[in-house]
């Protein structure tokens, strides 16, 4: 992320900002407005999806914690998990406008920016250490700079998702085993293009009314990595996790582009520093929590169906993904194919 550093605080800062939280400013040769006073607190909310015990909610935290310190408490970041801010779309929006500072989001973003939907192409990726040798790649930083240009955010850092696999209350281990079962997607067309093309009924609905629609029968499944599939506590309405591991993908802590231009130099780089730092301790919890997450879902009393034709879901949903992306998203999906 410092090549990212360098290009979001080296490029021209375009628009007039609105200073985030009280404090003086100090309008710079480029027109922007600065935050410059050093004993005003600027505060920040934070929205994300996910439950408080989740690695997600628990690294947003150390961030905060860390951004406070590197400022010397100038920027106060309030954390409101479980999408208590709104949904993924709204929160973007809210970001945008002004209303949101930060936010954690992911493939939702290619509905602005395109390139973003290779962070959750189907079977694009290999293991994590093929996801990784992307991300920090050429590939990565072109995703980067189109979301920082036309979804109006800054990505301060990423976190690895553990596989996408889909949930039921009977097994599922073929295509063949689809038919009729209607399940939960995000609002992402790749994800339902896909799963149409390997026989099941998608439909989109937001995180936080997928544990009702199990239980009341709306929908029969979803996919999800398993920390969300437990922070969800879907382990009470949900019999099977089938390891389809469908999708091996990653996720931005992302800051609007306005709140970020608005702070100084100084304060600029302290965020970034505390991201990097925040990255590390993620990346720690990740390995050491993802068993964990496992072994809780299994002690709730989720079966693991090991016994999934992964080729099988591959070959059914290849068609979908080469019609669904575009001419530019399919040729930097042959281009992560290819990395080695």
């Amino acid at each position: 992320m410092k090549k990212l550093k360098g290009l979001v605080i080296g490029s021209a800062l375009l628009m007039m900002l609105a200073a985030c939280g009280g404090g003086d400013t100090e309008t710079t040769a480029d027109g922007v407005e600065e935050n410059t006073a050093s004993g005003e607190t600027i505060n920040w909310r934070m929205g994300h999806l996910a439950a408080e015990d989740h690695i997600w909610h628990q690294t947003a935290e150390k961030f905060a914690e860390l951004v406070s310190e590197k400022t010397d408490g100038q920027i106060d970041i309030s954390i409101y998990p479980n999408n208590q801010l709104g949904g993924e779309t709204e929160v973007l929006n809210s970001v945008k406008g002004g209303n949101v500072d930060l936010l954690i989001t992911g493939e939702t973003m290619q509905n602005w920016a395109p390139k973003a939907a290779l962070l959750a192409v189907p079977y694009a990726f290999r293991d994590s250490d093929h996801l990784n040798a992307v991300v920090e790649g050429e590939i990565g930083r072109e995703i980067e700079e189109e979301i920082v240009e036309k979804v109006g955010v800054t990505p301060l850092f990423h976190m690895e998702r553990a596989p996408r696999n889909l949930t039921s209350k009977e097994p599922i281990s073929t295509p063949e085993d689809l038919s009729g079962f209607r399940m939960r997607v995000p609002n992402v067309p790749l994800f339902m293009d896909s799963w149409s093309a390997a026989g099941a009924s998608p439909q989109v609905m937001d995180f936080n009314e997928v544990f009702t629609g199990l239980q009341q029968g709306v929908i029969h499944g979803q996919e999800n990595p398993v920390d969300l599939i437990h922070s969800g506590g879907l382990y009470e309405v949900q019999q099977y996790v089938n390891e389809t591991e469908h999708v091996y993908s990653w996720i931005y802590v992302v800051v609007g582009n306005s709140q970020f231009e608005a702070l100084s130099e100084d304060l600029q780089q302290a965020v970034m520093e505390a991201a990097e730092e925040a990255k590390v301790y993620g990346d720690e919890l990740f390995v050491e929590e993802i068993q964990n997450y496992r072994d809780t879902l299994e002690a709730e009393g989720m079966t693991f169906n090991s016994d999934v034709d992964q080729d099988a879901f591959r070959e059914a949903m290849e068609p979908a993904i080469e019609s669904a992306l575009t001419e530019e998203q399919f040729e930097l999906y042959q281009q992560i194919l290819e990395v080695q």
